[in-house]
């Protein structure tokens, strides 16, 4: 198994965040996690990616194998340079430095054969208004095209897993569709994703298998075709 996350329990100080999470991620998939604000799923995430510190959160008892080995105590850096690809929710862009930059700092962790000019090629071709635009700063861009960029940035790195927090939060619906069709495009080209997104009906569209989260716990999990004709998930989830 490419990811899996085994009896995961989290607490921020003396609150449990989550108990006895279990899931699991296959090379080549993509998998969503998806469920109401403050169900657990981020916490999660930040548990895979070695965040929780930053946010007052610890790992209190579980299992997490990237690749077949333990990275529970590896730190965020480690993880990038193993291969691992984070796009942090409310993206994280630097405002005051131009695209480039912000690019830049995701090049320090690649360490891959093709050397970085194919990478930049590669992001840019993903994404051609980040090219036209390499010298503007960060933060005079839109929500949707910085939103692009942490996704570039995440991806210059040429990671094998993609962690994506929440992609779509403070989207334009047209921005929301071209953010899943490029998360689609890269996963067509070789990059397993991890998704946690409030927007289920975006997130049981481009995913194979899905986990919904309910108050600290997986309530249920199945393939994401399924779960979006269960009655039960289109009437709590999908307004229907």
């Amino acid at each position: 198994m490419f990811l899996e996350v085994k009896d995961l329990t989290v607490y921020y100080g003396a609150v449990k965040a989550i108990e006895k999470v279990s899931f699991q991620v296959s090379k080549g998939e993509i998998v969503a996690m998806i469920g109401p604000n403050g169900a657990g799923k981020s916490t999660a995430l930040k548990a895979v990616c070695s965040m929780l510190d930053a946010y007052g959160g610890s790992i209190i008892e579980g299992t997490l194998k990237y690749d077949g080995i333990n990275i529970i105590g590896l730190r965020t850096d480690q993880l990038v340079r193993r291969g691992v690809g984070i796009v942090p929710e409310g993206r994280r862009v630097f405002p005051t430095m131009t695209i480039i930059e912000n690019l830049e700092l995701g090049v320090f962790a690649y360490s891959g054969k093709n050397g970085v000019k194919a990478q930049y090629e590669m992001v840019f071709e993903l994404f051609p208004l980040l090219k036209e635009r390499r010298r503007q700063k960060a933060g005079t861009l839109s929500t949707g095209e910085q939103q692009m960029l942490a996704i570039a940035r995440a991806l210059i790195a040429k990671p094998k897993l993609l962690l994506a927090d929440e992609p779509s939060l403070g989207l334009s619906p047209n921005y929301v569709d071209l953010i899943f069709d490029k998360l689609l495009e890269i996963n067509r080209m070789g990059t397993t994703i991890l998704l946690v997104e409030q927007n289920a009906r975006m997130a049981l569209a481009v995913s194979q298998r899905a986990y919904v989260f309910s108050i600290g716990k997986i309530e249920t999990e199945g393939i994401s075709s399924e779960l979006m004709t269960d009655s039960r998930i289109k009437k709590v989830f999908l307004g229907g």
